[in-house]
């Protein structure tokens, strides 16, 4: 057995708590041994720490131990990345919980089996490019507004900040920029005025200066200001059918989701660095510890979801302009914690993992 497999297994240990599975997976089989199903997941921003917990769970290889190969499709904005899940093209979608409110109001029953995220991760600022120093929210009337796309939570995130500050939707332009090194282009051409984005890029701006942060909900706290407490953040939906169908694969990609998010809470920065691909860090290796460090605690502890997040969510949400008033959802049927229930169960892990 090769030391680099010795350390995953390790890895694993530590992350799962518990003591008593030492000689479980000791007795584990290799992973070249273990036949590997595959499943197509789509998001946006994908080397972004709003997707952290997977790729914590690649790079540690949980989802080998679990016996799952994860097919990324990455796209610029989680509205693309929902499209390619509703035209089949990917079978999972991470991003943000709204989306499944959308998806209910047009009848596709989607449901989120696993949350990543107790926070929607994202924070606006405005440009201090010409020297203007934003002396309070309001000083956002007119200014070209970046998000990554329509129907993100970067642009609804933007949309109940305008809100809790007693700003209309219509009194600032909404440009879309994406999610990717192309914001700071678009920021610094002067494309833009103010920008909504996820970490590591937010906080990088706001080291460098070039932006005067106005909101975030990077932390419990500035997202308790604008959304009066938790809300499910990053979670993992797809559509019941395969939920049912392709239940193992399910089970297997939210073991190890779980297993990421019990291994995050004790990571030390050095740990970080050592699992984290420098292709997400490689701009700024300071920046992106920092921006870690912030959003520590907004991750998911045990990746189940929470009714009452669910329902202050959903409140926040139906009261958006453009929102549907007349189509009522039921919160409750967004969601089911039979997959991270059973995820809980650090015995059922050995024996699934072949210990």
């Amino acid at each position: 057995m090769s030391p680099d497999h010795c350390t995953r297994r390790s890895l694993l240990l530590a992350a799962m708590g518990s003591l008593t599975a030492v000689s479980g997976l000791r007795a584990m089989p290799t992973e070249s041994a273990r036949p590997l199903t595959r499943i197509k997941l789509a998001l946006a921003a994908h080397q972004s720490l709003y997707h952290l917990p997977l790729t914590v769970a690649e790079h540690m290889g949980f989802f080998r131990l679990t016996g799952i190969q994860v097919e990324w499709l990455a796209h610029e904005s989680g509205a693309q990345a929902l499209q390619s899940v509703l035209g089949g093209q990917a079978d999972v979608m991470a991003g943000a919980y709204e989306h499944l409110f959308g998806l209910h109001q047009k009848g596709q029953p989607f449901m989120s089996f696993v949350q990543m995220c107790r926070t929607p991760q994202v924070s606006l600022g405005g440009s201090t490019r010409g020297g203007k120093s934003w002396q309070s929210f309001a000083d956002i009337r007119g200014a070209r507004l970046g998000i990554s796309a329509l129907d993100s939570t970067t642009h609804w995130m933007a949309c109940q900040w305008l809100r809790r500050h007693g700003l209309s939707t219509d009194e600032v332009v909404f440009v879309e920029v994406g999610s990717s090194t192309g914001v700071l282009d678009a920021l610094r051409a002067g494309s833009i005025d103010a920008l909504c984005n996820p970490d590591p890029i937010m906080h990088w701006l706001e080291q460098k200066n070039e932006i005067r942060l106005l909101g975030e909900t990077r932390t419990l706290a500035g997202t308790r200001q604008v959304m009066g407490g938790a809300v499910p953040g990053a979670s993992l939906f797809a559509h019941p059918d395969f939920l049912q169908r392709q239940a193992e694969r399910v089970q297997a990609l939210t073991d190890a989701v779980v297993l990421a998010l019990k291994w995050l809470p004790s990571a030390g920065l050095t740990d970080i660095l050592k699992t984290v691909p420098p292709s997400h860090w490689s701009w700024d290796r300071a920046a992106y510890l920092g921006a870690f460090e912030k959003l520590r605690e907004s991750y998911a502890v045990d990746g189940l979801i929470r009714g009452p997040e669910v329902n202050r969510a959903w409140q926040a949400h139906a009261g958006l302009k453009g929102v549907t008033a007349q189509t009522r959802i039921s919160p409750e049927r967004t969601f089911t914690n039979l997959f991270a229930n059973s995820a809980q169960n650090p015995q059922r892990l050995r024996v699934r993992m072949g210990g």
